[in-house]
């Protein structure tokens, strides 16, 4: 198996649990209960535990190849050892095409935001200026410092969430969270795509495996770790945001949590949950300047695309040239898009990558892949797990507009064409 050269092993357990919790509570946390609410009514709650333990199949998956392969890229690397380069290159490209676009996206709320703080941040000048400033290489002085920076947006984004849950559920009216039966299927069915969907990123926070310290025992820990706590936290303001909005909730789709906050805490609150979103959304995006580059890193390491973009800085030890591609990429989308033009476009690629993920566990378990003198995370029940979780992304993934279809169909295509006339440079 290939090792990554020059790369520093600086995140723990601590680290990658954050970075994965930063990219799981994006932005639409600040939206999602009035959405949940909208489909299933009161019933929300339960909804989050059949999507926790429908997510949980898929995060087997990773924490079982992530425990056998520690080289940078992440599902990239996964893919790539159980099934060759070619299958490796198309989970590379399609999660990072994802990525850029679903950063951009992000970033495009977060300038959105920045008006209800004060209305002069709507001037294109500021609004385009922090786009420019959001993406500026920061994590190219260190992976140290980025995970860091991850760290402690992580912290600021929580902290109002946290605030919210605990002070409203002492203002809760019992009444509004009565049991009003379970809902028909189609309507559990519709809610859970949605909150499957609210759980994706840690796909992403795991692209920096190779500056990951003892992968097979901090990969596990971490993804456990997010898993519970992010399912928390959504239960815990989706029990609140009902408790005491009660029916209104259901109609307050555009900022439900803000009009909790003001109910729970007054004007303060509702300017506190705001900077939530400013600040959840900036760190959304600073987690993704520090994960997902590495992907295109290890292409162009494993000389799939120009090495250029594989070289690692001499005195940071980070993949620079990645970096900056990425951001300048970043930004072009996020100054010509809207969030709603940009979201659609990540939603499909990363479940084929999570279906190749799930079957890249049995194909790793099955050939015994491991560092050398670890003990891989195992799965019980041997391929059942991954071939349920590959069962659930199949669901999802039949949900798709002949639209999406279509679009995916082409990316690869084009991914496809793109591997083979870098195959024919490297032959050269």
């Amino acid at each position: 198996m290939k090792k990554d050269e020059g790369l520093i092993r600086a995140v723990g357990v601590r680290g990658l649990t954050a970075g994965m919790i930063n990219y799981m509570i994006g932005a639409g946390i600040f939206v999602l209960p009035a959405t949940v609410a909208a489909i299933v009514g009161a019933a929300a709650p339960v909804i989050y535990v059949i999507c926790a333990i429908a997510m949980t199949t898929i995060l087997l998956c990773f924490a079982d190849a992530g425990s056998r392969v520690s080289l940078s890229g992440g599902t990239y690397a996964y893919a790539e050892v159980a099934f060759g380069p070619f299958i490796g290159f198309i989970v590379a490209m399609t999660l990072w095409v994802s990525t850029v676009v679903a950063s951009a996206a992000v970033a495009n709320i977060f300038v959105d935001t920045l008006p209800q703080i004060s209305p002069r941040l709507a001037d294109p000048v500021i609004r385009n200026g922090t786009l420019v400033l959001m993406y500026a290489a920061i994590n190219i002085r260190g992976v140290k410092i980025g995970s860091g920076v991850v760290q402690t947006v992580t912290v600021a984004k929580l902290t109002p969430l946290l605030i919210l849950v605990g002070v409203g559920l002492l203002a809760i009216n019992a009444r509004n969270l009565a049991w009003p039966g379970m809902p028909p299927a189609g309507d559990i069915a519709r809610a859970s795509v949605f909150l499957i969907f609210a759980f994706i990123g840690i796909e992403s926070a795991l692209t920096p495996s190779g500056e990951v310290r003892e992968p097979a025992r901090t990969v596990p820990r971490a993804i456990f770790a997010a898993l519970v706590l992010v399912t928390l936290i959504y239960m815990g303001l989706q029990i609140v945001a009902q408790g005491v909005l009660g029916a209104e909730l259901a109609t307050n789709t555009t900022a439900p949590l803000a009009e909790l906050a003001m109910r729970v805490l007054g004007s303060g609150g509702r300017v506190l949950v705001i900077l939530g979103a400013a600040v959840s959304t900036f760190g959304y995006v600073a987690g993704d300047m520090l994960a997902a580059p590495r992907g295109i890193y290890a292409l162009g390491r494993d000389r799939l695309l120009p090495a250029a973009i594989g070289s690692v800085h001499a005195r940071y030890r980070t993949p620079h040239v990645a970096i900056l591609i990425h951001a300048v990429l970043c930004l072009g989308f996020a100054l010509t898009g809207s969030f709603e033009k940009l979201v659609v476009l990540a939603v499909i690629p990363t479940l084929i990558v999570y279906l190749i993920c799930c079957l890249a566990a049995i194909q790793l378990r099955r050939r015994d892949i491991r560092d050398k003198g670890t003990v891989p995370f195992r799965l019980p029940g041997g391929p059942v797990i991954p071939i349920i979780a590959s069962a659930i992304v199949l669901w999802l993934m039949s949900a798709s507009t002949m639209q999406e279809i279509l679009a995916m169909v082409a990316m690869l295509i084009a991914e496809s064409a793109l591997f083979l006339f870098m195959l024919a440079r490297r032959a050269d």
